[in-house]
């Protein structure tokens, strides 16, 4: 798909010249150079960013070759035309980059929304009783994919002190040291602990075969999850309350 759209950032703006070229007596070179960066910025939105920079440079080689004098040959000898190609070159590039940014951060807007959902979906199954076992598997896979870790599973067992942990505040320690993640990445020679106090044990976070750099907002997002897991009732073997109107 994404060579589909590069090929179209060197079609499209190269007809779209020619199509207005048979206007040229109606239509100014300027008006011209504005329908060519829209079509910049239709292929940009769509494509990635090689794609809006292929028609970028498409769009001010066709608007040299077929809209300004002498025509078919790319030599331009009127001051203006120059400066027009020079920004329409410039002004498509720029929309190009503006478009990538733009699908970007809805991207990011995407995946936030959707760690959100998570943090509900966890509060739900802590309301509603779900068993240990069961919130604790479902909030690893949750963890595993906010943190995009190799693993993340949890386990009932006494914190090793020689492991990285993360705490609370979503800060990383190692041995009593902090780590900067943001730096050097997760800790990859060991799992990373992380508390789940209410369901007494902890999750333990893998990410051995590669360095993962999560945000700050991120590492919370995480601890935030492990702390929606504790036992429920069943877990806490509380005996059901009877109810009255069958007593004897």
């Amino acid at each position: 798909m994404t060579r589909h759209y590069r090929v179209i950032g060197v079609v499209a703006p190269l007809v779209v010249a020619v199509a207005t070229s048979l206007l040229r007596d109606r239509v100014a070179n300027t008006s011209a150079a504005l329908v060519l960066v829209l079509v910049v910025l239709a292929v940009a939105v769509r494509g990635d960013r090689w794609a809006g920079l292929l028609a970028a440079l498409t769009a001010a080689a066709a608007f040299d070759f077929v809209l300004t004098a002498p025509y078919y040959d790319f030599a331009i000898h009127g001051a203006r035309d120059v400066e027009t190609a020079v920004l329409l070159l410039v002004v498509g590039a720029a929309v190009s980059e503006v478009a990538q940014w733009g699908r970007r951060e809805l991207a990011r807007a995407v995946r936030q929304e959707g760690h959100v959902e998570g943090l509900v979906q966890a509060a739900r199954m802590a309301a509603d009783g779900v068993g240990t076992a069961e919130a604790a598997a479902v909030v690893a896979a949750m963890i595993a994919d906010v943190l995009d870790l190799d693993d993340c599973r949890f386990a009932a067992e006494p914190s090793d002190p020689q492991r990285p942990r993360l705490g609370p505040d979503g800060a990383v320690t190692w041995r009593g040291r902090p780590v900067d993640v943001a730096r050097h990445g997760l800790p990859t020679m060991d799992l990373v602990e992380l508390e789940a106090p209410r369901a007494g044990g902890r999750f333990l976070l893998s990410s051995a075969t590669a360095v993962r750099k999560p945000s700050a907002a991120l590492l919370r997002i995480a601890v935030s999850l492990a702390a929606q897991v504790g036992p429920s009732t069943g877990d806490r073997g509380l005996a059901p309350v009877k109810d009255a109107s069958k007593s004897p």
